[in-house]
């Protein structure tokens, strides 16, 4: 706050006057922010001549005192650690029940697929335990041990769920499940319609999708079925084909350091529409430069507000952009007061497929630095374009000049995918989930440049709707 020339006392005024968020809109333009990169520790802060080289863990909470360890899922490498508060979990829980009261699932046979640590599974099944909604059964589509989860994530998974289940908790273990096997939770859901007249699945947009896809191969009808969905956005494409198995959905937004950010709008038509968790988190806008792009949006900065939360966030800026509103919509949420609307949420910096997240950097030192050494070419004759197929799942298409004298497209895809193993933690985690589902491809052609001219290494979904690329002339 000192190169800012604020003290504690001009904040409460300010905040007095302003309220919370035109409070931090005023800190935010006096230059009291942490930039995406700068809070990731990719970057220093530099603010009105004074550098200061931070770290993820520099913002960890100091009030934390009991608590369990978790791992981001989009990191530039290493999982990030996040400390969760027993205590912050504890305030968390009304809402968590209230989710899933809102979004019909409390009291209905119900599953998870999500990843065993480093992935949210584990966190995700002992979070219902208080609120008495655990699900029937916990899929996995990593086991550990080699594709994607170090085999010490393993053992303590299966140390943390024997502890519950000794302390007279029945969650489930977790079931391994690959992502070509999606037919067994149809099943499941065909079975526990028949039992029950309803149930839920839990899952990321993709795994939702393909089981969608695998109940429409099977004949399987889903009406009554309900998922609620996260980790990437729910495209046209896939919201049509979940609804075309007859599924209704809810789309959640959550990221790790802050807890949930968002939960579905029950009114709403729009697929990504969330009501902003005023409760514990404040947010504003603010302009930045889309990176590789003469383009700007207005991402997110987030504030922590609760003394319990596991790290001290002060408009401290996330990788997203959307648009923010306030308007009636009749749904519960807007009867708690929670009025704030956050919907068409993209990220700008970050691949996201199957649920799983990785941040660009990693990826751009495959592409301009690590093929060219050993395919030949350059960094000009190499991009990544996150597409969707025509089932509606996202692709990764390596674009590979045909100049390029590669003999095998499937030793480039190998490649790319041993780099990521190489670097651990989150990009292994996004290494094992991504060759299991096949993302990766390979299309002969040149790379896209922008309307300006201008080479991305990566062609983002996101970025792509900023600037419409062209095939160079």
């Amino acid at each position: 706050m000192s190169v800012a020339g604020c003290s504690p006392a001009d904040v409460r005024e300010l905040v007095a006057a302003e309220g919370v968020e035109g409070a931090l809109g005023a800190l935010r333009e006096a230059g009291v922010y942490v930039s995406f990169e700068e809070f990731k520790g990719t970057r220093p802060i530099v603010r009105g001549g004074q550098t200061v080289t931070a770290r993820p863990e520099d913002f960890d909470n100091p009030a934390v005192s009991h608590y369990h360890a978790v791992a981001t899922g989009g990191s530039t490498g290493g999982a990030r650690r996040v400390l969760m508060d027993l205590e912050h979990l504890t305030a968390r829980l009304p809402m968590i029940l209230l989710g899933d009261i809102y979004h019909e699932l409390f009291g209905i046979p119900t599953v998870f697929w999500f990843e065993i640590p480093p992935g949210n599974g584990l966190d995700s099944v002992l979070q219902r335990v208080p609120v008495q909604n655990i699900p029937e059964r916990w899929f996995s589509p990593i086991k550990g041990g080699g594709d994607g989860a170090a085999w010490r994530f393993r053992l303590a998974t299966a140390a943390a769920v024997a502890v519950a289940k000794a302390s007279g908790s029945s969650i489930p273990s977790p079931e391994y499940l690959p992502l070509s096997e999606a037919h067994v939770i149809a099943e499941w859901a065909r079975d526990a319609l028949r039992r029950r007249g309803g149930c839920g699945i839990r899952a990321h947009v993709s795994k939702a999708l393909r089981v969608c896809v695998a109940a429409r191969d099977a004949g399987i009808d889903l009406t009554g079925a309900i998922f609620v969905i996260g980790g990437e956005p729910p495209t046209p494409a896939k919201v049509a084909e979940i609804r075309r198995a007859g599924a209704r959905f809810y789309s959640n937004y959550y990221f790790t350091e802050g807890g949930p950010i968002g939960s579905s709008c029950t009114t709403s038509d729009h697929p990504n529409e969330q009501h902003f968790h005023a409760d514990h988190l404040a947010l504003i806008q603010a302009e930045r430069v889309v990176p590789g792009f003469e383009m700007s949006v207005p991402s997110f900065h987030f504030s922590t507000l609760l003394p319990s939360a596991p790290k001290v966030l002060l408009n401290v800026e996330s990788d997203d952009f959307g648009v923010i509103d306030t308007r009636a919509c009749g749904c519960p949420w807007e009867q708690l007061g929670l009025t704030s609307h956050i919907r068409d949420i993209r990220s700008f910096r970050k691949l996201t497929g199957e649920g799983v997240t990785l941040i660009g950097s990693d990826m751009e030192q495959i592409l301009e630095q690590e093929l060219p050494a050993r395919f030949g070419g350059s960094s000009l004759d190499y991009q990544l374009v996150e597409e969707e197929d025509e089932r509606g799942l996202t692709r990764l298409t390596l674009l590979v000049h045909p100049s390029v004298p590669l003999a095998d497209d499937a030793a480039a895809i190998e490649a790319v995918l041993a780099s990521l193993a190489r670097r651990g933690g989150a990009a292994d985690l996004s290494r094992g989930v991504w060759s299991q589902a096949g993302s990766f491809r390979v299309r002969r052609e040149p790379p896209h440049y922008t309307s300006r001219g201008k080479l991305l290494p990566l062609l983002l979904r996101s970025n792509a709707a900023l600037d419409a690329t062209v095939e160079p002339q």
